[in-house]
C-alpha cells in the first residue's frame, strides 16, 4: 500500500509541475540598429507566435552603442548593425585595421548581410529643402541647420561620408552652429520631426515609420551601400536558438514586413 501511495504522490508532482515545465521558455536576447525597431517589434509578434518556446528580448540603440556593450560582456545572443564597420570591429575574420583589438565575437560561419536601407535627407515642416545640392549651397552660406548622427553612429558615417562628398567642413559648419547632433537615428529623426531643425540625414526606412517625406535620396557615390549585417554571437549560450531566428530573418514573413516600410534584401 505504502509503495502505491508514493507511487501516486509521485504521479501528483509530475503533474502539478507539467504546466510550469511546459511554460518554460528561451529568452533570445537580440541587439539590434534603433533604424530596425518597428519591424523587429512587429516580427516578434509573429515568431513568438509560431514558437512559442521563444521570448525575444531586445536591445534597440545605435550601432556602435551596441558594439561597445557587447566588447564589455553585455548578454546578447544575435547583432544586428547597421553598418559593417561596427560588426567588423567584433569580427575576428575583419580586417585587423578595422578589428584592430583582435575582437571574437562573431560566430564563425553565422555572418550574413541581411538587409540594405536607403540614406535619405528629411526636411521639416515649412522647410523647402529638396536636395542634397541645395542643402550644401545652404550649408555652405549657413543658412540653415542640420541634424546628423554622432560619429560613432552608422547614419553620422554616412552623413560625414555625404558632407565630405560636397566638400563641407563639418567640424566648422557645427562650430557655427549650423549642425546638431542626435545619439542615434531615432533622435535624429525627433528633432526633424518636432522641426527644432530644418532638416536631417536619417534611413528611409525612419522617414517611412516616422510619416516624414523624403526630399532626397543619397547615391552610392555619396556615402556607398547601405548594408546591415547581422551574426550569431560566439559568446551566446543560445546558439541554436539565435540561428533559427536569423534563418527566419532572411525568409518571407519576416521580408514582407521589412519591406513594408523600405528594407530591401541582400543577395546571399
Amino acid at each position: 500500500m505504502k509503495k502505491i501511495l508514493s507511487l501516486i504522490v509521485a504521479a501528483v508532482m509530475i503533474l502539478a509541475c507539467a504546466p510550469a515545465l511546459a511554460e518554460q521558455t528561451t529568452e533570445l536576447v537580440v541587439f539590434a540598429a534603433a533604424s530596425m525597431t518597428e519591424t523587429l517589434t512587429e516580427i516578434k509578434a509573429l515568431y513568438e507566435a509560431a514558437n512559442p518556446g521563444v521570448t525575444l528580448v531586445y536591445n534597440f540603440d545605435s550601432s556602435g552603442t551596441l558594439k561597445t556593450q557587447i566588447q564589455e560582456g553585455a548578454e546578447c545572443d544575435l547583432f544586428i548593425s547597421a553598418g559593417q564597420k561596427q560588426m567588423n570591429q567584433l569580427d575576428k575574420n575583419a580586417d585587423p585595421a578595422v578589428n584592430t583589438e583582435g575582437l571574437d565575437f562573431v560566430l564563425e560561419g553565422s555572418r550574413i548581410n541581411l538587409l540594405e536601407n536607403k540614406v535619405t535627407l528629411v526636411a521639416s515642416e515649412g522647410s523647402e529643402i529638396k536636395s542634397f545640392d541645395q542643402l550644401a549651397e545652404l550649408l555652405k552660406d549657413g543658412q540653415v541647420l542640420l541634424c546628423m548622427g554622432n560619429s560613432d553612429v552608422p547614419v553620422g558615417q554616412y552623413t560625414q561620408k555625404i558632407l565630405a562628398y560636397y566638400g563641407l567642413n563639418e567640424e566648422e559648419l557645427a562650430k557655427a552652429g549650423k549642425i546638431t547632433y542626435g545619439s542615434n537615428v531615432k533622435e535624429v529623426t525627433t528633432q526633424v520631426k518636432e522641426a527644432s531643425v530644418d532638416c536631417g540625414v536619417i534611413y528611409a526606412t525612419d522617414a517611412f515609420s516616422a510619416g516624414l517625406t523624403v526630399a532626397d535620396e543619397a547615391t552610392a557615390e555619396m556615402c556607398g551601400q547601405i548594408i546591415y549585417p547581422a551574426a550569431v554571437l560566439s559568446t551566446s549560450a543560445r546558439q541554436e536558438a539565435a540561428q533559427a531566428f536569423l534563418t527566419y530573418l532572411t525568409g518571407e514573413e519576416a521580408g514582407a514586413v521589412f519591406a513594408s516600410v523600405g528594407f530591401t534584401p541582400v543577395a546571399q
